[in-house]
Order: structure tokens, then sequence, then C-alpha cells
């Protein structure tokens, strides 16, 4: 029995130890396929297909499979990369069926969607397997799939296949996960190793491009004067980053290419400028301004340079044209050109784009020291121009008065800048030139030329340009005067300017020389400049000739002026004073206007009197004072009348119309003026001047006259106006006192009409329930007299049923005495004195109370009264400036109104669908605050709307208002806070109050009510 049971047990023991040792042998086998393919890993870092070799043979091995599949996925398809056990047979279904989009047809799709291990037992037995025709051509049925993943995303899959039925076990599941781990790494080894091979290429490019662009640089400015440098550098170097056969660089004048560099290609091969065109690179580029590529000339119908520039260079297909761009314009290009055909790759492009600027900051660096060069001979030159006209500017200056100098001047400096022999100035008067200045040794034989065409400065003066004869003697025909004068006098080049002013000819600067030597265009320029300084000379001594004169105008114009200023003060400091004004107004006359006698006449009646006279002698004075002076021919002063305009008579002895004689002989006048005083046309008097001798005045004298004889008439016209104002002034006072009186009446009426409005009212107010206590009272004394009656003997019944009717009539007299003292309790509120202490109040505080005060009394009054209350009081709303008392009356009748507002619509609305609600809000709006009741009631009706704050208005039944409620508030917060009142409502819907209020009541506010 042991023995049987230690041979069981050895048995087992062997058992155990066979196990151990497959298991030992498959774990074994397991990391010699793995170290083999890590070994692969690393010495394949720039292709993962020795892994995928690797781990297929490995994987189909381990995991007791007859097939293995390796895909990678290119982000959009799957490729099979790698196979083992596959027939060749198999291999080609397998590639006409890949590569294709990830699905689920077959295992390798599913495992790369689901990014988990798929399993199929059977393909045969799915329904969604779609791969067959493959599965029969390999033999397998059983699939498993393994997603490779990286970073959580599949890039691939790998797929097992084989003939048996059936899932595949867990360890080989996990040993297929782990060659998926590993296909992973070689995957982004190889991705690494491609990205750090491409990174490093592009530094090196990076390098060598920052390399060239330096250099080019370099060139640049050591080269300022020449960009030939710049462009053999260039050609180089873009060649050798480009990897091109030649590089060829063009400038362009606007109208033909010109080749100015190369690389590669011998000087005879060059082109010839050309214009131009689509039939090369180069012309392309400048029509367009922009890059163009040809990726092979052979199948470019348009390209036709390899006939130009030879045998030598046409063994290249492709080439890359990039234009040098200056200010939009294209100015010339840079060609390259390689021998393989396709597009040049950005990064060249963008090269050969920096290499463009370069070229063009070079070429603009030539140009700019080239014009710099030429501008600063231009400065040079105009330098001493501009010194020359300096001096000849300091001699206008210093001689402004003196034109022979400055002219002297001018026709010195010609001769020594514009390089001439001689020069001369002709000035024109009338229609003749006259020399006026000349320097030189050339010979001038006249003073004086007619003006015309027939010679050089004469034909300047008339066509107002500058003439330049290069040969006079070979243009005998277009100039014979001047050819004439030039065989006289030796010249034979002459060039002639205008002296313009305001466009027009004022004479000639003319410059010579022997010989034929034509004048530059600077110094035509030049000679037209000094032209113009001649005229500025001219101008200023005739401007200095017409400043004179008009300052002697100005001198005796400052001179009547003073006069009239005087006698504008003697207007302004008499102005009530007429005949002070008069006598200085014809003493200035007389005196501005050198006269030796004035007087001034007045109408008084139908005749024309004296009121004013200077320089009359005493019997002169007495005999013409007396002498009534009517409008006729036969004086100064009736003609002056006659003719309404001022008359002279130069001589009154040699004038037959003249008819004082005796006013001739006692005055000794001959000479007179008259000037008529004109009001609005009409003659209101005459201002008379005399002169002892023959001496008429000037027109001059005559207006100054006349502005006396205006300043008279002002005068005249002052004081009438004065009287007229004086007048009205008096008729005025005594209507304001009427007026005043008047008022006064007016007022008192109106006090007694409202006073009689307000009486009436009380009275109509009054008079209701009083009239219910007067009938009631008198009938409660009839009944009271039947119930002494019935005592006598009526039954208790009808002594019950009197004293019920008597108590019910006490009732309404008590009641109707209530209303009517109701009333006088609100009018003495109305009409009361004082209002209670003023000071600042918490707005919110007083809101709260008044809501709480009206809802207890209204809950005390009527039993079962409900209302929902919401309040929505602004934390910032603060204090405000107000009188407190006055505020909660005018809130608790607002409340109150509210209350009644919503108890009629309960009574009015059926069910329980209604809720009674009154809402309270404040606002604070910065410098005022807002207050808002609003009630869900009845609303008011427009037509009472219009009349709610009218006193004594009501729409309650009598015994519930008075009408002073509303009115009383409006005035409370209108007229005593300098607020306002507004309301809102809609029949049927709700009421609202806007009530505001100011945070400091204006000091004008006082808090009396109404009186």
């Amino acid at each position: 029995m042991e023995g049987r049971e230690a041979d069981e047990s050895s048995v087992s023991l062997r058992q155990q130890v066979e196990l151990l040792k497959r298991e030992l042998d498959e774990a074994l086998e397991q990391q010699t396929a793995a170290s083999e393919i890590l070994r692969v890993i690393p010495i394949s870092t720039n292709s993962a297909q020795p892994v995928f070799d690797a781990i297929a043979k490995s994987v189909a091995r381990l995991c007791a499979a007859e097939f293995c599949f390796v895909f990678q996925f290119d982000g959009e398809f799957l490729h099979p990369v790698a196979y083992h056990g596959i027939s060749r047979e198999g291999i080609e279904a397998v590639r006409a069926r890949f590569p294709q989009r990830p699905n689920k047809g077959n295992v390798t799709g599913r495992a790369f969607i689901s990014g988990v291990i798929e399993q199929i037992p059977d393909v045969f037995s799915d329904p969604d397997y779609q791969m067959l025709q493959l599965a029969e051509i390999v033999s397998y049925r059983s699939a498993m799939g393994v997603p490779l993943l990286r970073k959580g995303r599949p890039i691939g899959s790998i797929a097992v296949t084989r003939r048996a039925i059936g899932v595949f076990p867990e360890r080989q599941v996990e040993l297929l996960r782990t060659f998926a781990d590993q296909a992973v790494i070689a995957i982004e080894n190889v991705h690494l190793f491609e990205e750090a091979q491409a990174h490093n290429r592009e530094i090196g490019e990076a390098l060598e491009q920052q390399t060239a662009t330096s250099e080019i640089l370099r060139v640049i400015s050591t080269s300022p004067t020449d960009a030939q440098p710049v462009f053999d550098t260039i050609a180089q170097r873009a060649a050798r980053l480009c990897g091109a056969q030649f590089c060829h660089v063009f400038r362009y004048d606007g109208e033909l290419l010109h080749f100015v560099a190369h690389h590669r290609l011998e000087p005879e091969g060059a082109v010839l400028p050309a214009p131009p065109g689509r039939g090369s690179a180069a012309g392309r580029s400048i029509l367009s301004r922009s890059v163009e590529q040809i990726e092979d000339w052979l199948a470019d119908p348009e390209y036709t340079a390899y006939t130009v520039i030879g045998s030598q260079s046409s063994n290249y297909r492709s080439l890359v044209a990039v234009p040098i761009i200056r200010g939009g314009v294209a100015i010339g290009t840079i060609v390259v050109a390689r021998s393989e055909p396709g597009l040049f790759p950005d990064r060249q492009v963008e090269v050969l784009k920096t290499f463009a600027d370069q070229a063009g900051i070079a070429i603009e660096n030539v140009r700019l020291f080239s014009d710099l060069e030429e501008r600063n001979l231009d400065l040079k030159e105009a330098l001493q121009q501009q010194t020359a006209t300096a001096d000849v500017l300091k001699v206008i200056s210093r001689s402004t008065f003196d034109l022979q100098t400055v002219l002297d001047t001018l026709v010195e400096s010609a001769v020594r800048l514009c390089e001439a022999y001689d020069a001369a100035i002709f000035l024109k008067d009338g229609d003749t030139l006259y020399l006026r200045a000349h320097h030189g040794p050339i010979p001038i034989d006249f003073a004086g030329w007619p003006v015309s065409r027939g010679w050089v400065t004469g034909r300047a003066v008339v066509d107002r340009k500058p003439i330049h004869v290069p040969d006079l003697t070979a243009d005998a025909d277009e100039y014979p005067d001047g050819q004439s004068m030039a065989v006289r006098m030796g010249h034979r080049t002459i060039l002639a300017a205008p002296l313009l002013r305001q466009q027009q000819a004022i004479g000639g600067l003319v410059i010579r020389r022997t010989e034929v030597k034509p004048f530059t265009e600077k110094q035509i320029d030049l000679l037209q400049t000094f032209a113009d300084q001649a005229v500025i000379a001219i101008e200023n001594v005739r401007l200095f000739d017409e400043v004179k004169a008009r300052t002697a105008e100005l001198a005796e114009a400052l001179e009547q002026q003073t006069a009239t200023a005087d006698v504008l003060k003697v207007i302004s400091r008499s102005a009530f004073d007429l005949q002070s004004v008069l006598d200085t107004l014809v003493a200035s006359g007389a005196r501005l206007c050198e006269a030796d006698m004035a007087t001034m006449t007045r109408p008084m009646g139908d005749a024309h009197y004296p009121v004013s006279s200077y320089g009359f002698s005493q019997e002169f004075d007495q005999y013409f004072r007396a002498l009534p002076l009517e409008p006729g021919r036969g004086s100064i002063v009736g003609r002056t009348l006659l003719e309404i305009r001022p008359v002279q008579v130069a001589d009154v002895l040699h004038d037959p119309e003249y008819a004082m004689p005796e006013a001739q002989r006692l005055g000794g006048f001959r000479t007179v003026l008259g000037v008529p005083l004109l009001r609005e046309g009409s003659p209101i008097g005459v201002l008379a001047l005399t002169r002892s001798t023959v001496r008429p005045f000037t027109d001059k004298q005559i207006e100054l006259a006349s502005t006396f004889a205006d300043q008279a008439v002002i005068a005249i016209e002052n004081v009438r106006l004065f009287q007229e104002v004086r007048a009205r002034t008096d008729e005025l006072s005594h209507s304001l006192e009427e007026l005043k009186a008047t008022q006064d009446r007016l007022i008192q009426t109106e006090k007694l009409a409202s006073l009689g409005q307000l009486t009436a009212g009380i009275a109509h107010e009054i008079k209701n329930p009083l009239n219910f206590v007067n009938n009631f009272s008198a009938l409660s004394v009839e009944l009271i007299e039947e119930l002494q009656q019935a005592l006598d003997g009526a039954p208790r019944s009808e002594i019950d049923a009197l004293a019920e009717t008597i108590k019910g009539n006490l009732k309404k007299i008590v009641q109707h005495g209530k209303r009517a003292d109701s009333i006088i309790k609100n009018m003495l509120m109305h009409s009361r004195q004082g209002a209670g202490e003023r000071r600042p109040t918490n707005i919110n505080a007083i809101v709260e109370e008044s809501l709480n005060l009206a809802y207890h009394g209204a809950r005390a009054e009527k039993q079962g009264f409900t209302i929902s209350l919401k309040k929505s009081l602004d934390p910032v709303a603060g204090e405000i400036d107000l009188y407190p008392q006055e505020i909660t009356r005018v809130l608790l009748n607002l409340i109150s109104n509210g209350f009644y507002a919503t108890s009629k619509r309960a009574a009015s609305d059926p069910g329980d669908s209604y809720e009674p609600t009154l809402a309270a809000v404040t606002r604070d709006l910065g410098d005022s605050v807002e207050i808002t009741i609003r009630d869900n009631g009845v609303g008011i009706p427009p037509e009472v709307r219009e009349k709610m704050f009218n006193p004594f208005f009501t729409t309650k039944p009598a015994g519930e208002g008075t009408g002073l409620g509303l009115s009383l508030s409006h005035d409370i917060i209108v007229k005593q806070h300098a607020g306002s009142i507004e309301v809102e409502t809609e029949p049927g819907q709700y009421t609202e109050f806007r009530i505001r209020l100011p945070r400091l009541t204006p000091a004008m506010a006082t808090p009396e009510g109404k009186s």
C-alpha cells in the first residue's frame, strides 16, 4: 500500500517537474524573442521594418499561431507592413484589400477602432467579418487583433490567425500585448529619429542661409557705391543654397532687362539687353512682380530662353525667378535653375526673396549715394548763387530809396554768376525800353529802343518770358534789329528775362557773350531770379513814394479827425445844450475849411435865421440876424435850400443871380459855400462858409463841411429826441401809477373771488350734512310728539316702532355731524400755520411706520380686513431733510386709499382668485429719493384722474371722504418739500403713486400750507 502511494507520488512529482519545465521553456523562449526584438529596435532607428518583421515572426511562433499580420496607420488608411507564415497568394490577397480605412469587417479594424484586444473564435461564424476570401486562401478560422497605441491613440495593429477554432489563451493575449508595445516603441523611435534628422537639416540650412545673408550684408556695407560685388555674391550663394546648376541676376531699367551677374556661366554666355516677356522666367517675374516657377521648361510651351542662353546651359529643367522690388516697382530679378524638374521648396524661395531684398537695398544704397553726390554739387552751386542773391538783397535793404545802386549791383552779379561778358537792365516807359544800368566791356550804342519782337530784350518783354538765342548772327530773319545790334556791338549769344510786376512786364534784364556759348538752364533760372530782385527794388521805391504821399494825406486827415473828435466830445458833454454844440461846429468848420466867416441857420416860421456865427463883425451880425432867408437863387442859404445839396459860388461879385449886395458889402466875402443840414432828405438848416478872397473850397473841404453839417443834424436830433423821451417818460410814469392802482384793485378782486370760491365750496360741502341734521332733527321732534301721544294709550308695539325710528334718526344726525366736523378739521389742516419740526429723517423708517399704522387702523376699523403687504426698501435711501409729520400724513392718505380700492375690488370680484396687494418701494436717485405706493385695486377712471388733486373732489360715498386728502398731499409734496407726485393707473387693474423728494429742499420752500 505504501509502495503504491510512493509510486503515485513519484509520478505526480515528475508531472509537476515537466509542467514547470515547459513553463520555463516557454518563458525562456518569450524572453529570448523579446530580447531579439529589443536588439533590433536600437539598430533600426531610421526604419521600423526590421522590428515589424521580427515581431511578426516571434508572435506567430510564441502565440501558437500559424499566421501574423502587422499594420500601420497613416492618418486615414491601415497599411500592411509585415507578414509571417503567409503564402505569396495570401500576401497578394492582403494587398488587394489594403490599404483601407479602419472598419469592423476584420479583426485588425476592430482592434484599431475599439483600442482594445479583439478576438474572433470562428471567422466563418461571425456575421460582421468581411475577409472570408482571405481566410479561405490563408486557411485560418480564429483571429485575434491588438491595437498599437501611442499616447492613447491607435497608430496601427497586429493580427494573428490560426486554423483552430476558439479563443487564444490569456498568456498568449498578454504576450501579444507586449509585442504590440514593442512595435509602438520601434515606430516612435523611427519617428523621433526622422524628426531629429529633419531638425538637424533645417538647422544646417538655416545656418548656411544666415551665413550667406551675413556675407551679402558685409558686401553691401563695404560697397556703398557699387552694387556689382553684391550681385556676384548673391549669384554664387543663391546657386549653392538652392542646389542649383546656375544663377543669373538681372537689372531692369523700366524697359530692358540687363544681365549683371552669374554663377557657372561663362561671360560670353550672357544674354543681351531685352524687354521682359513670357519667354523667360526673369521676364515673367518682372511682368507679374511676383515669384514665378517653371517646373519643367521642356513642357512649357511659352519658354524660349534656352535658345538665347546657349547649349552649354541647356541641360537644366526647372527654374524659379524672384523679382527685386523697390517701392512697389520691379527693378530686377534673380533666376535660379537646376537639372531636375519640379517646384523649388518654399524655404529656398524664401531665401531667394531675402537675397532679392538685399539686392534692392544695395541698388537703393548706390542710388542714394549718387543722388547725394549730385545733391552736394547742386548745393555748392546753389550756395554760390544764394550768397550772390543775399548780397543783392543787402544792397536792396540798405538802398531802399537809391534804385540806381541796386540796379548796378544786379548787373554786376549777373555777369559774375552767369559767366557772361556784360549785363544790362532796361525799364519800360510808354512804348520804349530805356537803358538804366550796364556792366561789362560790350558796348550799348543807344539810350532807348522801341518795344518790339525784332530784338531779344523787346521780345522777352512782349512775350513775358525768358528768350535765349545761342547765336544771334544766325537768326537774322527772326531778330532783324537784334542781328544788326550784334553786328555793331560784337556779341553772339544773348539771354533776356522780363521784369514782371503782377504779370505785367515793366522792363528786361539781358546778358551777352561775344562767342557762341549757350547759357545753361540753371543760368537762365538765375537770371530770372535777378530780374525778380530788380522788380522788388523798383517796387520798393514806388511803394516808398506812395507811402510818403499817403502819409501827407493821413496827417491832414488826422487833423480833421481830431477836430471832429473835439466836436463829438462837445456833443456828448453838452447833449442838451444845443447852442454850445452849434457854436463849436461853426467855429471848427471855419477853422478846418480855412474860411474867414461861418454861420448856421435854422427855420423859424417860413424863413431861416442865423442861430450861430463865427468871424462876423458886430455890424454884419446885427444886419444878418434880422434878415429872413428863404429858398431862392439870390443868397447862398436860399440857393442851398432850393437845391438841397452843397452849393459853392466862386465869386459872388461875378454871379448874376446873387442878389445880396449889402450883405456882401458888410461882410466883405467873395467865395461862399453852403451845405444843407438834412434830416430824412429834408433841409432843417444850412451851414455857410465864406472867404474874403476869391479862393474856391476844395472837394475835401466841402466833404468836411458836410461832415460838420451831419454832426449838427445829430446834435439837433439828439435834443429833439431827448425832449420827446422826457415827455414820453412823464406819460409812462403817469401810466405806471395808474397801472399800479389797477393792479391793486385786480389783486383785491382776485382775493375776493378766491375767497368766494372757497366759501362756496365749504358751504356746498357742509350744506348736505347740515340738511340731514336739520331734517332728521325736525322729524325726530314730530316722532317724539307722536310718542308722547302714543304713551297715553297706544299699544307697546307702536311705541317700540316709534322709538326705533327716533333712534335711527339720531344715529344719522350723529353721522352727518361727524362728516361736517371732518370737513372743518381738514380745512383747518389745509390752512394751518406750521407743520412741526423740519429735520433729517430716515425715509425707510417713515414708510415702514406708515404701513404699520395704516394697516392696523384698517384692521381696527373693519373686521375681517386682509391685504398682502410687499416692501422693497432701498438700504441706501438714507435720510432726507423734511417735515416727518407731513410726509407721514401723505403716506397714510395714499396707503388708506389703496386699502379702500382693494376692498372695493374684492367686494366686486366673486370667488377667491383675487388677492388684495399693496406694495411700498423706495429707491435712491442720488440727489433725491423716490417712494412708490402701488395697489391692485379698482384703479382710477380718466375723468376722475384729471380732478383727483382738486380740493373737495371725492368719489367715496358720503361719510367716507372729504375730498381734501389728495389736495393736501399734493401741497405737502410739491409746495412744502419742492418735490413731485405722479400717478399711473389702469381701471380695474392697479394704481401707482410715485413721490420724488429732494434730499435738500430749496431754501425758499416753507412749512406753511395753503392759506
